[in-house]
């Protein structure tokens, strides 16, 4: 495989003035989504070089994340150390992609562990992106949620994962879900702003579009399925209904909006579904890690054990893969 240079082009989204014309039409029909979401891994067959080429493809999308009530110092610098090299060396040298400088997206974590992260990305281009606005519930006043963006900014994350008020979305006030992503995105200024809609808690795939399309609105320059905290986190419906209203968003405002998947996504064959996903419905402008990104732990493991797979033509065991 030939080595290729991995550059992040950023995207921001300036949003638009909200249009409730926009918003009340949507319908969404759950059975034709369903029906297109269950093609994705079963009309395309990727496998040996491409399966490769695909599966590193997908490491520079991952947002690396560690968001657990036991984190420490010790366990973000291992992550970090992991996001700078996350496939062993001698798998990339037996794929010809020793000098790629293959890494991951960015390193995810709670705002307590911003200072530990930036500090072992020192030197690095990997961004750290920190959790806010009361995760995983955002059920805090709007001015500590206003104040945790800020604090994080300050504190050197380039890269703000909010999460919205459900309750907006469920009693359809279109509106207060605009204004109050809108103030999220003033105050992160330089930071990219990632919303979080928590999709297994909206009720309905109508709901899930007109939330996308309400957050595109407001400025988000990405939006996120899940916290992973949920009972239901990413699934492909769900994940096609959202990069539709991306798609539709672009095509009426020329504005790219970035994508990312979160929760539940531990397999390299999930990757891999994900990217065939994008790709079909975006296109090869969205395969990049300024518009798409994974948000997971565990995927990164096994899609390492699937790469040395491909080298050695056996699988090792899931111990055998440094901690992703």
């Amino acid at each position: 495989m030939a080595a290729e240079k991995f550059k992040l082009i950023e995207y921001r989204n300036p949003g638009v003035a909200f249009d409730i014309n926009l918003i009340d039409p949507i319908r969404i029909n759950r059975s034709a989504v369903e029906r297109r979401a269950a093609t994705m891994g079963t009309r395309r067959s990727v496998k040996k070089d491409w399966q490769a080429a695909w599966l590193l493809k997908a490491i520079t999308c991952i947002d690396l994340t560690t968001l657990g009530g036991d984190d420490t110092h010790s366990n973000v610098l291992r992550l970090c150390i992991k996001a700078r090299h996350p496939v062993r060396a001698d798998i990339l040298k037996a794929l010809g992609m020793q000098d790629a400088n293959i890494q991951v997206a960015a390193v995810c974590v709670y705002h307590n562990l911003i200072e530990a992260a930036l500090l072992a990305l020192e030197g690095s281009s990997i961004p750290v992106a920190a959790v806010s606005t009361g995760f995983p519930a955002g059920q805090i006043s709007n001015e500590q949620k206003i104040e945790e963006i800020k604090k994080s900014v300050l504190a050197g994350a380039r890269e703000i994962d909010i999460v919205i008020s459900r309750a907006h979305v469920l009693r359809g006030d279109w509106k207060a879900l605009y204004e109050e992503v809108k103030m999220f995105r003033n105050t992160c200024g330089e930071a990219h702003l990632k919303t979080i809609l928590e999709t297994g808690e909206l009720g309905t795939l109508t709901n899930v579009a007109k939330a996308s399309y309400v957050c595109m609105m407001a400025g988000a320059d990405f939006i996120k399925t899940s916290t992973g905290k949920a009972a239901v986190n990413a699934t492909l419906p769900v994940s096609l209904v959202m990069v539709r209203a991306i798609r539709d968003y672009h095509e009426r405002t020329g504005i790219k909006v970035g994508f990312k998947p979160a929760g539940g996504l531990q397999k390299a064959k999930q990757a891999i579904e994900w990217l065939i996903l994008i790709k079909e419905e975006l296109g090869d402008a969205w395969l990049t890690p300024s518009l798409f990104r994974f948000g997971a732990s565990s995927l990164l493991g096994d899609i390492e054990r699937q790469l040395e797979h491909f080298v050695t033509g056996r699988y090792a065991a899931s111990y055998r893969q440094p901690m992703a």
